[in-house]
């Protein structure tokens, strides 16, 4: 099931078509207060979310899903008709896995959805507890602690924060990381890596040196 969030009737029936063509089951919402009704009941697979909503905007939403216990998971591909490079940052920071510049195809569209679903695979579970120094990532309960003392990371940086203690002492290039995290569609640029390792390194506190930059590169995470 996918949770379409659009106030534009005639966008979101082409989307849900396409969607439904393509073998998915669709719900569409005109705005966030219907959306998250049917939240309370029910859990899609990932949520096509529009920015410029009436009454409560996207990322409003985008935070309040992402903040969620039972739906901070969830997929979420931003769609709206903005496209500068600091609206797909500030959309990708706050958690957003994708996002979609208007007007975009439909093949395309369904492309991403798929994409995305194929990077987040349905009941995947989580297994370990990650300890580098003082930081500590909990798979099972998606938590981050340094010292003890819990992060409030973006999806993005969480992510990030995962593949470096997965890959102690690695080197990652940008190029990589952005295939890795954001998957080989997305159609940004290697600052947006850098913006995210910044966030990331500033919310770890002392714990961020840890982060490296290797110089013409990209980053690692060192143990000692």
């Amino acid at each position: 099931m996918i949770f379409c969030v659009e106030d534009d009737e005639a966008a979101s029936n082409i989307a849900a078509y396409a969607l439904e063509t393509a073998g998915f089951q669709v719900r569409v919402f005109a705005n966030g207060k219907d959306f998250f009704e049917a939240l309370r009941t029910e859990k899609p697979e990932l949520i096509l979310l529009d920015i410029m909503l009436p009454g409560e905007d996207g990322i409003s939403i985008l935070k309040k899903i992402r903040a969620g216990q039972g739906t901070k998971n969830i997929p979420v591909i931003m769609t709206t008709a903005k496209g500068t490079e600091f609206d797909k940052v500030n959309g990708l920071d706050l958690g957003a896995d994708d996002y979609l510049v208007k007007p975009f195809g439909m093949l395309e569209m369904v492309s991403r959805v798929r994409a995305v679903l194929r990077r987040v695979p349905a009941g995947e579970e989580e297994q370990e507890i990650l300890h580098i120094g003082s930081v500590e990532l909990n798979e099972a309960a998606h938590i981050v602690t340094e010292s003890g003392r819990k992060l409030e990371l973006t999806l993005k940086e969480y992510s990030l924060l995962e593949l470096f203690m997965k890959n102690p002492d690695r080197v990652f290039d940008r190029e990589t990381l952005l295939m890795k995290i954001w998957n080989s569609d997305y159609s940004g640029d290697t600052r947006t890596v850098d913006v995210h390792v910044g966030t990331l390194r500033a919310k770890l506190g002392k714990a961020g040196e840890m982060i490296q930059t290797v110089r013409g590169v990209g980053y690692k995470l060192v143990t000692e």
